[in-house]
């Protein structure tokens, strides 16, 4: 009992101090993330900064604006979500309860594998595959736009979101399906009625997983989004999202620079986006998950 009782300790001990180097990493990143951001606001001030549509790292004076690229990056992430979301949540409806269940069993491996590909690999598809193929459909001058960002994005996000649905779906407990079965409920309107509202909790962290992953991409969208600095007004016009300007540019700004800075600047900016969408994404789970129990 002795030894059970030190390990138990030794446990309990060890996951703390993880946790706390955990977050001390993350306190860290934050930290140097505001140091190496903050001095570009002495020359270019926060509105501008974040509303203008010029990004000019070169001119005479330099010009600093993120306006294009924040909108770049929430026009792809609405789009990915609009593909995504209804597929990846039918997808595992279909799993759970319209494919047979020796099928299922080897589809859902299928899809968990399809989440582990690649972000290089997907842009290198949408490059030589999809963006040939829009152009040639719509006529259009280039394939790499705003559309093929979304596709592409919600291609890496449907298998999360699909796994972790029907996980949720998995756990509905069993007496209140046969409940609503018994009550005379038809098996599709069990699955609406019952299972997925008592699994809207699991259902809204997938959707919040797979979402936060196409937020801070950057291989698929500097491959496929096409590099221009603009507001879209179509599906079709090239985009910039905050992740590809920092990729692209970080090499070619000077350590110390106003250029430097700014790529820090947009980088807590994306960090604080990502942690603004993520606390939101987690609140409204958790109020689906008490309203559905």
């Amino acid at each position: 009992m002795l030894h059970y009782q030190t390990t138990d300790r030794f446990f309990q001990r060890s996951a703390g101090l993880i946790a706390v180097v955990s977050v001390l990493a993350l306190g860290a990143i934050v930290l140097f993330l505001v140091t190496q951001a903050l001095p570009i606001f002495q020359s270019v001030s926060l509105t501008d900064f974040l509303f203008s549509t010029e990004w000019y790292p070169t001119d005479d004076p330099a010009v600093f604006g993120l306006g294009a690229m924040v909108v770049g990056s929430f026009s792809v992430a609405l789009l990915t979500a609009v593909f995504a979301v209804p597929i990846g949540v039918l997808t595992a409806a279909a799993l759970h309860c319209a494919v047979p269940q020796w099928l299922a069993r080897y589809l859902k491996p299928v899809i968990e594998l399809m989440a582990a590909l690649p972000s290089v690999v997907i842009g290198f598809v949408g490059m030589v595959v999809v963006a040939p193929w829009l152009q040639e459909t719509f006529n259009l001058p280039t394939g790499l736009n705003l559309l093929n960002a979304g596709l592409m994005l919600a291609f890496m996000c449907i298998p999360t979101i699909a796994s972790i649905s029907e996980d949720a779906l998995r756990n509905v407990p069993v007496a209140l399906r046969e409940a609503s079965l018994a009550l005379g409920a038809t098996r599709w309107e069990t699955l609406c009625r019952v299972e997925l509202r008592w699994a809207m909790g699991g259902i809204g962290t997938s959707v919040m997983l797979g979402l936060s992953r196409a937020i801070g991409e950057t291989m698929v969208v500097l491959m496929v989004a096409g590099g221009a600095g603009i507001i879209p007004e179509t599906l079709f016009d090239p985009i910039r999202p905050m992740t590809a300007g920092i990729a692209a540019e970080m090499a070619e700004a000077a350590v110390g620079g106003e250029h430097y800075h700014a790529l820090y600047a947009a980088g807590l900016l994306l960090f604080l986006i990502t942690f603004l969408f993520n606390w939101a994404a987690w609140y409204l789970t958790r109020r689906l998950s008490l309203r559905s129990a």
